[in-house]
């Protein structure tokens, strides 16, 4: 069986996003009316976090002292290894950006990895959006549409499992076969109908998924 195991970054691969960490830090009065706004839908996300990642004011330098304050899940680099070893790919879909994903990942050492997610640069102290809309991804609201890279996915694997915790996770993981869920995508999909496994960390995930695909309790 050839299967693929799709995860989101912000929230669910880490233990905090991105976006919270630079607001809590920096932006925390300056942003307040703003996320109330985006919470109610009256401001797109790739606004919000676009000013946030902007707006951030810091050198490259201190940026990246910022990314290196991101923390994986205790269990994302073991779990990472299992899906390979069984034959699976892991992938990553993100309405962040891979200019910090990146350097997560190769703080951590983790290689193998294909990243979907929307293209970012440093800039007048600041991260900056690269979006392309000529790209088969491309999504007004998120910079890149979740779904579309599940449903290419779905046609070159025999199994999908999806992980989220957010709204921009929702379409996506009504197309996969499996999802593990927490946080505000567990009411999504209620509401959806669709079934889930909820989740703390990936520890949880993979005693489920390594039944799934080797039969071994």
């Amino acid at each position: 069986m050839k299967f693929a195991f799709i995860s989101d970054f912000d929230g669910t691969l880490t233990e905090k996003d991105f976006y919270k960490i630079i607001t809590d830090e920096y932006l925390k009065e300056e942003c307040a009316q703003m996320y109330i706004d985006w919470k109610k839908k009256k401001i797109k996300d790739v606004d919000y976090l676009g000013y946030v990642f902007g707006n951030i004011r810091r050198s490259e330098e201190q940026i990246y002292e910022d990314i290196m304050k991101i923390k994986l899940d205790p269990f994302a680099v073991e779990f990472i290894k299992n899906i390979n070893d069984n034959g699976g790919d892991f992938i990553v879909v993100s309405a962040g950006t891979g200019y910090y994903i990146d350097k997560v990942f190769k703080n951590n050492h983790i290689e193998n990895v294909k990243v979907y997610t929307n293209k970012g640069v440093f800039k007048d102290n600041g991260i900056h959006f690269l979006l392309d809309e000529n790209s088969e991804f491309y999504s007004e609201i998120y910079g890149i549409d979740k779904m579309k890279v599940v449903n290419k996915l779905k046609g070159e694997y025999d199994k999908i499992f999806y992980a989220g915790d957010s709204q921009p996770d929702v379409k996506a993981a009504l197309l996969a076969d499996v999802v593990f869920a927490k946080g505000e995508l567990i009411e999504f999909l209620k509401e959806e109908g669709k079934e889930y496994i909820e989740f703390n960390n990936f520890k949880d995930i993979w005693e489920k998924v390594k039944i799934m695909i080797t039969g071994e309790m």
